[in-house]
């Protein structure tokens, strides 16, 4: 007598997708509508919330979205769609606290461009919304996504010693037009120009590299530059730590496309030449030289600084975007709470960058770093 055969078991069903709202058609926005375009089915693009229905439209047909992308003429009316789990939030920063905070008291997880806020204070708010509704909150800050940045973590604590020494540097050539016409110029948007810009990642990679262990005190570099209104169009500043490592950088829209990160430890070098965005979507070079020496006659190097490329086949940017979705999906789905991780590590960054800002407008002063 057969026996009947075993019923198969039910299979798992993926999680559902993070329906995601974008709230504003800033052009970074673009690159984000297509990260999560390229992050399906984690992701998907359920709304576009801007200030006039046309340009929302627009922006759907721009950038490729589905055809049953729901279109608001403002931002209200996107965080009232049902159909939204998440908001992308990439309005000018004076505008953060207001829309960040209102998302969150809707229940929206809330992905933040970067920088999060004019002050720590703001951010603070935000954050505390943020945990009021239990939702996630993670600032765009791409790079740290990217796999290279793991592989470099490794490599950082296994062949380069004692930290002592940062230098980091984000610059582009800006042309007239931004110049004159960016949000990233206007005080009344993003005051905080170049250095919330540009520094905001410059400060974060330090901090990457001393596994967020926050400075004693900053000193800002004497003369930064400025534009007419105001607004820092390029700066830098040195950081110390109470056990005598340091580190330094500087950020602009004046000179040529860099972005150099160099940490330097007590038994070797890291060094990468384009931290923020490699050169190539889907790979990744840095260089470490260890137990470096001089070759004979001080010829030469012995040994050569070891090459890494670390390749990747999907770009930095929809990484973090499955990230921020696997963490709400946790949450949504299984009762998780929020990854605490990301925000302690944006207000990190955002009290050293509000350190600078108070060293330039003290007059190049030391300034502690709350903790």
């Amino acid at each position: 007598m057969s026996s009947a055969a075993p019923a198969p078991a039910p299979e798992e069903q993926p999680p559902r997708p993070v329906r995601f709202g974008i709230m504003g058609c800033a052009s970074i926005a673009r690159k984000l509508a297509r990260a999560m375009l390229l992050a399906a089915p984690a992701a998907a693009v359920a709304a576009v919330g801007s200030r006039s229905e046309a340009k929302a439209r627009l922006f759907a047909a721009d950038n490729g979205l589905p055809a049953d992308t729901r279109l608001h003429g403002s931002y209200e009316a996107l965080l009232d769609d049902p159909a939204v789990d998440a908001v992308y939030l990439p309005l000018p920063t004076s505008l953060h606290v207001q829309w960040a905070t209102a998302a969150a008291a809707r229940g929206k997880h809330v992905l933040l461009e970067k920088p999060t806020a004019l002050c720590a204070a703001d951010l603070d708010a935000i954050l505390a919304a943020c945990d009021a509704s239990g939702v996630q909150f993670m600032d765009s800050t791409m790079w740290m996504h990217h796999p290279r940045t793991a592989k470099m973590r490794d490599l950082l604590l296994a062949d380069v010693g004692d930290v002592r020494l940062i230098n980091s540097l984000f610059s582009f050539r800006a042309n007239e037009d931004f110049l004159q016409n960016d949000i990233r110029v206007k005080p009344d948007l993003d005051a905080l120009g170049a250095l919330g810009d540009a520094g905001w990642y410059c400060i974060r990679a330090i901090l990457w590299a001393v596994d967020y262990e926050l400075p004693k005190n900053v000193i800002a570099l004497p003369d930064p530059v400025k534009n007419q209104a105001g607004v820092l169009i390029a700066c830098g500043a040195t950081l110390y730590w109470a056990d005598g490592k340091m580190a330094t950088f500087h950020c602009s829209f004046l000179t040529n496309l860099t972005m150099d990160l160099t940490v330097v430890g007590t038994d070797g070098t890291l060094h990468v030449t384009d931290f923020v965005i490699p050169y190539e979507e889907k790979s990744g070079p840095f260089s470490v030289a260890s137990k470096s020496n001089f070759a004979e006659l001080h010829t030469g190097w012995a040994p050569q600084p070891s090459k890494h490329v670390v390749m990747t086949d999907l770009p930095q940017e929809a990484l973090m975007v499955k990230e921020f979705c696997r963490l709400v999906q946790g949450i949504r789905d299984a009762g998780a709470k929020p990854e605490n991780k990301w925000p302690a590590i944006t207000r990190k960054t955002q009290v050293v960058m509000d350190a600078v800002k108070a060293s330039i407008d003290n007059g190049f002063k030391s300034v502690d770093v709350a903790s």
